[in-house]
């Protein structure tokens, strides 16, 4: 098992890329500021309340991931196990469950998910990548059975699945890099860990953008109003070019970092859309309300629980 911090060229290349996230942050605080001087209605004054919050979130959020990331493999291991454990929480507090799922429920955040990431932490790929879908698949079901109470039991079982495959599993890729041994790349798995986040989350934000400012054709409006074609396109496009352009995070080319970038945006968007489709069903608007302006946990990282096992594998079986 290796522990070591970040040092030579990919500390370096950590703090660059810390600089420019700080800077771009510094920008939004300003931006927030010149709002808010200049509102003089309340629908500007709402806006900019939100465009504040969802900076100073941001800024606690990067400060948080960044430090990890430098503090080495371990820390940043354990800040995704936290956060694995409060987004299988905002999950499963979606649905009501049963007396009858007190037990299994407690297996899943007690002892399923730290052991997820203790597999992940100590580099034992072979168990880590079969451990929840295989092992905790057949276990939870049967410790479920033994309750006794089968009202409902294929949704409630089937739920608790879900939510550690998305919230566990799923997210468990992100340290997993770590695992990952790539001729030439040797202790600079977290640059590749940072280029994943960053991508993705810029194309977050850039669908956003565009889609304000020029989304006409809704692409799921019964589940996501505000996505629109003409967001995830724009946003697509700009965030794959910035992924192209920080291609030397990755083992890839520029060309291989586009086409990677681009299946990265398009999964995002995958799994936030899914997510979408979860929230309607449970008739609410977030996850959770643990972040100001973001909603939950869940809310944040749900474009990260499809494309962080994509990136993953593919990098597996073309790189290593």
């Amino acid at each position: 098992m290796t522990w070591d911090l970040p040092c030579g060229p990919a500390a370096e290349h950590l703090l660059f890329m810390a600089g420019g996230i700080f800077g771009i942050l510094m920008l939004g605080s300003l931006a927030g500021v010149i709002l808010r001087w200049t509102a003089r209605s309340d629908q500007r004054r709402h806006l900019a309340a939100d465009v504040v919050a969802r900076v100073h979130a941001w800024w606690w959020m990067a400060l948080i991931a960044l430090g990890a990331l430098l503090a080495g493999e371990r820390v940043t291991t354990v800040l995704f196990a936290g956060m694995s454990f409060l987004a299988l929480r905002e999950f499963l507090t979606l649905t009501p469950t049963r007396r009858g799922d007190h037990q299994t429920l407690f297996w899943a955040f007690f002892v399923v998910t730290p052991l997820q990431y203790l597999l992940v932490g100590a580099h034992w790929y072979g168990m880590a990548s079969i451990f929840i879908p295989v092992w905790c698949f057949i276990f939870l079901a049967i410790r479920s059975t033994l309750s006794g109470d089968a009202t409902r039991y294929l949704e409630r079982t089937a739920k608790v699945q879900w939510g550690l495959m998305l919230c566990v599993y799923s997210l468990s890729h992100l340290p997993g890099l770590f695992l990952l041994e790539i001729p030439g790349f040797t202790g600079r798995q977290a640059e590749l860990l940072l280029w994943l986040v960053v991508v993705v989350q810029l194309s977050d934000v850039l669908q956003y953008v565009w889609g304000k400012s020029l989304g006409r054709h809704r692409v799921a409006p019964h589940l996501s109003p505000n996505k629109t074609w003409e967001g995830l396109l724009g946003g697509a496009a700009s965030a794959s070019t910035i992924g192209a352009g920080l291609w030397w995070l990755t083992p890839f080319t520029p060309i291989q970092a586009l086409g990677m970038a681009a299946a990265m945006t398009m999964l995002g968007f995958a799994g936030g859309i899914v997510m979408s489709a979860i929230k309607r069903d449970a008739g609410v608007k977030d996850f959770g309300h643990l972040i100001p302006g973001h909603g939950g946990i869940l809310d944040r990282v749900d474009s990260l629980t499809f494309a962080a096992p994509v990136l993953f594998h593919l990098t597996r079986f073309y790189w290593t």
